[in-house]
């Protein structure tokens, strides 16, 4: 009896023993590097691993990164022509994982077979052997459970059993107060969980043998924030700077090439989560990364946020700036309607963030100063509009401003991207502003602020009031005449050219001072530059105000002298029930 009792303990004891070390480290799985990503500015990214894994003994190579890929766009693909992969599985399997062990259970786990003095919350300490934990194992529960009932880990009780001079005690975990080992024990505890893999198959690899295996896919997770630095030199000359803040919020980058891109992404499933992730909603991701910042709709080139971080730069002895250990810029190129900048060399951590200098050129500016008037409401407006709409309107004609302008010439080999731009002026900053995207070839006014320098005034004087001066299907409608006067006057030291703009609600008839007038109807306005107020909103514009009336602008291009003022005039008519 005595002799059964002990193989039996004995093969408990052996049941209960943890995987060795050497057995976890053979299971580990290996990951590819990634090689190459590309990162749109709306925090999509198209990412390259590439690398060298192990083949184990059914031919086949595991991994136990999974991306969460937009759907149709996650590939295997092996980089051996005449190996090629036959299928990829993504499945869920049961792992050990050795991890140090934290509690009194955790260290009871790690070293089952150990010589132990226990002390419990009562009694005396006593001295004994650690059998085991009562365990059902995955097994055990795969065979009880009901037919296609999903895959569970190990039961694993709250008692410990330790052998002792008395016989075999089963204690309660949480009576025990202290556990004194005879020997150091171990330090390593061994758990099963669950883990997602990626299998890859190919016909042709024997065990033990390294496959080249490449992964590619398109997942939301890092993307790149550019901002400008402008000096200009005040004779038309600014030096530009294109700095790029990397986001990382996806895999770790190490000696990666990195693609940032300039141009509007289409991803057609970009909601829509590819089932090789084995994920039902895709990972979360910070404020940067949100689709619903009201600010990012400002942008005409992204749908995200523009926000620039800046990165302090270590300082030499002598106290000037020391050089980052930042990537290399390898080049560029254009790709249809994209274009791309290349930057080689980039070890950035999953989480961390990472400023690197992109592009440095200059572009010609002109000094530009700008007036712009909008439209008020028609008279038949008046009484819909509330209190707040009123005072919009009010300030909006009262007192318009003169607006400082950089109007630049994008002469350089790079579209210019919409993004924040600092302007500084003999090394002094003078403004921040939104640079708006800018081909190759065109111009792009950049706002600097208001001229205070330059006052303006404006009058509307009625000229003439013509009752039943036109009849369409039946309708009699008359007719007011309107002359309207802006006076600008310079206060400057210098000349300064100024684009004045004045849009009207009405039928343009002349202009002066060497101006340009157009007429169109409402629904066109955007041929003309103008933009809906606030305060149309919600206004049932009355049916018939359209047959007879349209939208008008009138341009001046003026050059005023210091000290100098200039009258600019224009006439329009306005019909009305």
């Amino acid at each position: 009896m005595n002799t059964v009792y002990r193989i039996l303990v004995a093969a408990f004891v052996l049941a209960s023993q943890p995987v060795c070390a050497e057995e976890v480290a053979a299971g580990a799985l290996e990951r590819l590097p990634v090689r190459e990503v590309t990162v749109f500015k709306d925090g999509h990214a198209y990412v390259i691993h590439e690398g060298n894994l192990s083949v184990h003994a059914d031919g086949a190579v595991r991994m136990d990164y999974l991306p969460n890929p937009i759907l149709g766009a996650f590939w295997v693909y092996s980089t051996e022509a005449r190996k090629p992969v036959r299928q990829v599985t993504a499945s869920v399997q049961r792992v050990k994982i050795e991890r140090t062990a934290l509690t009194i259970p955790e260290l009871i786990s790690a070293n089952v077979g150990a010589d132990v003095t226990v002390q419990e919350i009562t009694g005396k300490p006593y001295i004994g052997r650690i059998i085991g934990i009562p365990t059902r194992s995955s097994e055990e529960l795969d065979r009880t459970s009901p037919p296609w009932s999903d895959p569970r880990l190990p039961e694993r009780s709250s008692l410990v059993l330790i052998e002792t001079r008395a016989g075999v005690l089963t204690v309660p975990m949480d009576r025990i107060q202290t556990v004194s080992f005879r020997n150091p024990p171990r330090s390593k505890a061994v758990q099963e969980e669950f883990r997602s893999q990626l299998t890859v198959s190919a016909d042709g690899r024997k065990q033990g043998e390294k496959a080249s295996i490449g992964l590619m896919y398109v997942q939301r997770g890092i993307r790149w924030i550019p901002s400008y630095r402008m000096d200009i030199d005040g004779n038309g000359t600014a030096r530009v700077q294109l700095q790029a803040t990397l986001i990382n919020e996806m895999v770790d980058l190490k000696d990666a090439t990195v693609h940032l891109v300039v141009g509007v992404p289409t991803f057609a499933f970009k909601d829509t989560i590819d089932p090789m992730a084995l994920q039902r909603t895709f990972a979360q991701l910070s404020q940067y990364f949100r689709q619903d910042d009201r600010s990012g709709q400002i942008l005409s080139n992204a749908v995200m946020t523009q926000t620039a971080r800046m990165r302090e730069l270590p300082s030499d002895a002598d106290g000037r700036p020391g050089m980052p250990d930042v990537p290399e810029i390898a080049g560029d190129e254009k790709s249809e309607d994209l274009f791309v900048y290349r930057v080689a060399n980039v070890t950035l951590k999953r989480g961390a963030r990472m400023v690197v200098p992109v592009a440095e050129f200059t572009l010609p500016y002109e000094d530009i100063y700008t007036l712009t008037i909008g439209y008020g409401p028609p008279p038949e407006i008046h009484a819909s509009l509330n209190t707040s709409q009123m005072a919009e309107i009010s300030r909006m004609l009262a007192a318009p401003t003169v607006e400082h302008k950089l109007r630049l010439t994008n002469t350089s080999r790079f579209p210019l991207t919409t993004a924040p731009a600092l302007v500084f002026i003999n090394g002094k900053i003078q403004a921040q502003a939104m640079l708006t995207y800018t081909a190759v070839k065109a111009r792009t006014d950049l706002p600097m602020t208001t001229a205070v320098d330059i006052r303006t005034s404006r009058s509307d004087t009625e000229t003439a009031r013509t009752p039943a001066a036109l009849t369409v299907n039946d309708q009699k409608y008359g007719r007011t005449d309107i002359l309207g006067k802006l006076t600008l006057t310079s206060y400057a030291t210098k000349p300064v050219k100024i684009e004045v703009t004045r849009y009207v609600a009405g039928v343009v008839d002349t202009v002066g001072e060497e101006g340009k007038s157009v007429n169109v109807d409402i629904g066109d306005i955007d041929r003309i530059g103008a933009a809906l107020p606030d305060w149309t909103r919600g206004f049932p514009w009355p049916w018939w105000w359209y047959r007879v009336n349209g939208l008008g602008r009138f341009t001046w291009t003026v050059t005023l002298e210091p000290g100098t003022s200039v009258d600019l005039t224009c006439r329009w008519r306005y019909f009305w029930q």
